[in-house]
């Protein structure tokens, strides 16, 4: 019993940090970090690393910076964007260092899947970010934003406190998953359709 408790843990650590990384890569690194530093948990051998102060202060001041750039309508798209190349590799590399040296193929296996879930919280959020920016305000950005924060806060405690709840609701984040992000592809390539169509037109009428 004892030893799937650890195994829990550890698929919950690891899928976790996959997970938080497509969502907000920069808080999940330094809310990990903290949290190693302070006592309140004790990571793998190697993902120690991020307890390093100087892995915590360049985890916080980039989560600074995504703050601000993630809750500015037009400049979080692009922040998305640049992104698909930071998170998705990184999510596969927490994943994998969460697991350890214990085995080669169960960390690159680790890495997999990590990467595959931090691709799809990557995608489902640049994705409905991208719709949210078709409307003129910016408190849904805001509002998105903050809830995403929370989101990998309660999520990297829940992996942390409650490895079977997690792992349970990791799950049906999946499959919610897969019935949601061609929704929101349809939903996005209507936009590009508006907005060429607004193009064409203003072009007939010069």
């Amino acid at each position: 019993m004892d030893n799937l408790n650890e195994i829990s843990k550890t698929i919950a650590l690891s899928m976790g940090a996959g997970w938080a990384s497509g969502i907000n890569l920069y808080l999940a690194v330094l809310m990990l970090g903290l949290l190693e530093i302070t006592g309140n948990i004790s990571l793998p051998p190697d993902l120690q690393i991020l307890s390093n102060p100087m892995v915590i202060g360049a985890a916080g001041l980039m989560y600074l910076v995504n703050f601000f750039a993630d809750k500015t309508p037009g400049v979080d798209t692009g922040w998305d964007v640049i992104h698909t190349f930071i998170r998705i590799p990184a999510g596969a590399l927490l994943a994998a260092s969460a697991v350890g040296d214990v085995n080669p193929v169960v960390a690159l296996a680790a890495a997999i899947a990590g990467g595959s879930i931090a691709a799809g919280t990557h995608a489902v959020k640049s994705g409905t970010r991208a719709l949210i920016n078709t409307s003129p305000e910016p408190f849904s950005n805001w509002t998105a934003s903050i809830t995403e924060d929370l989101a990998v806060i309660a999520g990297i405690w829940t992996a942390l406190s409650y490895p079977w709840l997690f792992i349970a609701l990791l799950v049906i984040f999946i499959v919610l998953m897969i019935w949601l992000l061609p929704k929101i592809w349809q939903g996005i390539k209507k936009v590009f359709s508006f907005i060429a169509r607004f193009f064409q037109r203003d072009k007939e009428h010069q």
